[in-house]
């Protein structure tokens, strides 16, 4: 039976979770060779860029793995990590509470374990979805109890390679710039991690004051009593609408669809099989399901829906993909299948759009990274611009080369972000895959150092001669024998000689 978590706060949990991993902790051997930058600095084995919810699982999973050479970097400053305390509008996150996210399977770590220690078990059985203040508050405690290596307020400017084998990851913090070196790199950069925040082609040319896209910081107390549009009707669409509704303002959701998306693909795909095994099916099986689901959008659930429809200042518009929008003195005009409307104010819940270059980090190695439109070509009625602009990845997460020989060193540079969607389904973004993605990517890192160390792995054994046992001679004086089948090799001062025991004397 598990120890109870109920209200014993989060002191006492802590110890439990040092317990947990110090009982679980296997193998304890230490099996990576440390390393030198170029400018005789040491080097880091992973450097993990974002410390949101995926680069804390990724570098918790890395480290029970033996690969503590670590250091994860984060742009924003400490707890602000992610989307949770920024631009994610939804009061509660839309996974089931039962789900398990950055623990990695080790019970006293997972969210409901905090939650219990916390506020009760009674608390958590009342509970529906989680909110996310307080997701917020499990993932600053899950780092500090984890012990994870993390800098804040560091921005990677630039990833490249360097001798050795190595890459150099130039960044900037409080306006100082740095080069670190490591052997390889995890791209943990959430939502926008290989490109930007999307809007429409009819928005291109609204001023800035105008028009914002959900990721932006918006001041919603200045849309009080003024008329807003929402263009897209996905789940974030929804949490934007309702968040400038709240604010007092009058909102317009202009849905591109006749019927808006309502149902959850995601829901659907959460089972052992689909997140564990559908990035070993051939792309043709991969493309069909995520080429798919990436066209179905996000799914929204009724709270989600609700916190709109209760405003009568509400108004959904289906059908009504904005065709033409032009500025009206301090006003925009939208125009639509189904006629035009004039609003104060626009915000743009497009997505994201794949743009490689958009990223600072890596802009100048941009035009070889490979897309699933170099690399597959769909059959008639099942292409999708969108998918086919995703990233095509190796099977330990790695970009791939659009030339072959071009940049080969960016096979160390590992992405786990909503950008895996294409090659692994839902992994890098997503609290109901990580159980099963982080273990694969960190399988991928850890077979491509065994494999680059293969050399010097076989080295180390052919040098090792550590006895397991002591025999001891007739006259009680010990020798260290090894043994392997019937021969043993006794070990004597400096004497080496093979011999045969008889296995009829042992007890």
């Amino acid at each position: 039976m598990s120890p109870s978590r109920d209200g014993i706060g989060l002191n006492a949990l802590s110890t439990m979770v040092g317990d947990d991993l110090a009982r679980t902790a296997h193998p304890p051997a230490p099996w990576l060779t440390p390393r030198t930058g170029p400018d005789g600095r040491h080097a880091y084995d992973v450097l993990v860029v974002g410390a949101g919810q995926s680069g804390l699982a990724t570098a918790f999973g890395l480290m029970r793995s033996g690969v503590t050479n670590i250091l994860v970097l984060d742009r924003a400053r400490a707890g602000s990590e992610g989307p949770w305390t920024t631009y994610a509008r939804m009061h509660t996150l839309r996974s089931p509470k039962e789900f398990t996210g950055p623990d990695l399977g080790v019970p006293s770590l997972t969210y409901q374990s905090w939650h219990e220690a916390r506020f009760g078990r009674t608390s958590w059985q009342a509970l529906g979805l989680i909110p996310k203040a307080l997701w917020a508050e499990y993932l600053v405690w899950f780092r500090e109890v984890t012990a994870l290596p993390v800098c804040n307020d560091v921005e990677v400017t630039a990833i490249g390679p360097a001798d050795g084998g190595l890459l150099a990851v130039k960044t900037i913090s409080q306006g100082s710039s740095e080069t670190r070196y490591a052997r390889k790199v995890v791209l943990a950069t959430g939502q926008e991690g290989m490109g930007r925040w999307a809007s429409i082609p009819a928005l291109d040319d609204l001023p800035a004051h105008l028009k914002a896209t959900t990721a932006d910081p918006i001041d919603f107390t200045s849309l009080a009593g003024r008329t807003v549009a929402v263009v897209g009707a996905g789940a974030s669409a929804f949490d934007n609408a309702a968040t400038a509704l709240e604010a007092g303002a009058t909102v317009h959701l202009l849905c591109r669809r006749a019927v808006p998306q309502t149902v959850q693909p995601y829901r659907w795909l959460t089972f052992t099989g689909f997140l564990r095994h559908l990035s070993e099916l051939d792309d043709a099986w991969r493309w069909r399901f995520m080429a798919t689901i990436l066209g179905m959008r996000e799914g929204f659930p009724q709270a989600t829906y609700d916190r709109c429809a209760g405003h009568a200042g509400f108004r959904l518009h289906e059908g009504a993909p904005v065709l033409a929008a032009r500025q009206t003195g301090d006003r925009v005009a939208l125009h639509t299948p189904n006629g035009s409307l004039t609003v104060d104010f626009v915000i743009a819940a497009t997505g994201i759009a794949m743009d490689f270059s958009a990223r600072p980090e890596l802009r100048h190695l941009a035009h070889n990274i490979a897309t699933w439109s170099d690399r597959y070509t769909p059959p008639e009625g099942e292409a999708n611009a969108h998918a086919a602009s995703f990233p095509y990845l190796a099977d330990d997460y790695a970009l791939t080369e659009r030339i072959a020989g071009a940049t080969p060193w960016i096979r160390n540079i590992h992405l786990f972000g909503i950008a895996s969607t294409m090659s692994f389904g839902p992994s890098g973004a997503s609290i109901n895959a990580m159980t099963t993605a982080v273990p694969k990517l960190v399988a991928g890192i850890t077979r491509g150092f065994f494999r680059a160390d293969i050399e010097g792995h076989w080295a180390a054994f052919q040098a090792y001669d550590v006895p397991q046992a002591i025999l001891r001679t007739p006259s009680g004086t010990g020798t260290a024998l090894a043994t392997l089948g019937g021969d043993t090799t006794v070990r004597a001062g400096q004497a080496r000689f093979t011999d045969r025991i008889d296995r009829s004397q042992e007890p």
